[in-house]
């Protein structure tokens, strides 16, 4: 590892001194490169276009080729893709041509975060009652799907939610990339592995689930679900291990139900569509929806109770809470309040059972309320 970071560094002080100073800056999360001209960074949120240039293109791909030399991969004409990913977690993307006019490059800074409720709060994230709610679920050992597009910060909740696991279990978090941080006590991390120049040793998402479920698990994390593997958490799921959660890309609550059994369906499953769907619907309780507003701000827009399967076949999504009164204020931020429906969890009976404190007022509008 020590190794792969020196000569990495080495990549960077030598051929990429044009964004070496953004690679450094901890403010910017992502650098996107088209063409030796155009250099992009993200910053809040937000993409600005910078100063910062190659000298030409025949550098630029310099710099690509020895980025793929310091992990031992490469990339060619025949092979004019390359996706690293660092000992750090960062991730890097190249496209070269023929597939693109000019080569491409984009480099996604992943930095292990800890966040608590009280800071996710603090940013305007989520409010108190939902925030209660959530922790709520997860000490009840619900299983939670985080649903966002790319950038929404699925990993930082996430990592939130993980940190709320109640004390003397033993957690397996699954992740494509190590991002996760969490805080607590009995932690196994387990990460994927690219094959290698030769093709050999890859290590999948779907290989690490099979083995996470021999290992004793009492919560299985899987940082984000893009495959067939969407199947083996989906059994976990549904054997005794509650309180499992995964993230998935999706738009809204019912989009994630349909995104999970399409992954869930492009593996060599040979059950039908109508049994994938009825296991999803029962093994998914709580689904988180995430994104990022138009100022660049991070938010939890809804939080939905999936209630199985409904007599034509659709997945029951019954929301709890849903941002409302969503406007742009005088200073260009989007402010809005996170509020309940009014639709009481069906698991209403377990927070009572459990002594959580919290009434089932809460679940009111504000409308009923007044």
């Amino acid at each position: 590892m020590r190794e792969t970071l020196e000569a990495f560094q080495s990549a960077i002080d030598n051929f990429l001194q044009p964004v070496k100073a953004f690679l450094e800056d901890e403010s910017i999360s992502e650098i996107l490169i088209n063409g030796h001209e155009e250099i992009f960074v993200e910053v809040a949120g937000k993409l600005q276009k910078t100063t910062a240039k190659f000298n030409s293109e025949d550098d630029l791909r310099a710099a690509v080729n020895n980025i793929a030399q310091s992990v031992g991969r490469r990339i060619t004409e025949k092979e004019p893709r390359l996706d690293v990913r660092l000992p750090d977690g960062s991730r890097i993307h190249a496209v070269i041509p023929p597939v693109t006019k000019g080569t491409s490059v984009a480099i996604r800074k992943f930095k292990k975060t800890s966040v608590n409720f009280k800071q996710y709060i603090q940013w305007g994230a989520i409010s108190v009652e939902a925030a209660q709610f959530l922790d709520a679920c997860m000490y009840l050992g619900k299983n939670i799907l985080v649903s966002g597009g790319t950038g929404s910060g699925k990993t930082t909740l996430l990592g939130l939610l993980c940190s709320r696991v109640p004390k003397q279990q033993r957690v397996i978090v699954i992740e494509d990339s190590a991002e996760l941080d969490i805080d607590y006590e009995h932690v196994l991390y387990m990460e994927t592995q690219m094959a290698d120049v030769s093709g050999d040793g890859e290590v999948s998402m779907e290989d690490l689930l099979k083995s996470s479920l021999r290992m004793r698990p009492d919560r299985i994390i899987v940082g984000e679900v893009r495959g067939s593997e969407a199947m083996e958490l989906i059994n976990a799921m549904n054997t005794g291990h509650k309180g499992c959660l995964g993230t998935v890309h999706a738009n809204a609550p019912a989009d994630a139900m349909v995104r999970l059994e399409v992954l869930a369906m492009s593996g060599e499953t040979k059950i039908s569509q109508k049994a994938v769907q009825y296991q999803i619907g029962t093994a998914v309780n709580i689904v988180v929806q995430i994104s990022r507003l138009s100022d660049g701000s991070r938010r939890v827009t809804e939080i939905a109770e999936v209630c199985g399967l409904d007599d034509a076949g659709y997945y029951q999504i019954k929301p709890i809470y849903d941002l409302r009164n969503l406007q742009r204020a005088p200073d260009g931020k989007m402010v809005g309040s996170l509020e309940p429906t009014g639709y009481v969890p069906s698991f209403m009976h377990e927070i009572q059972a459990n002594k959580i404190p919290i009434q089932i007022t809460r679940f009111q509008k504000k409308t009923d309320v007044a």
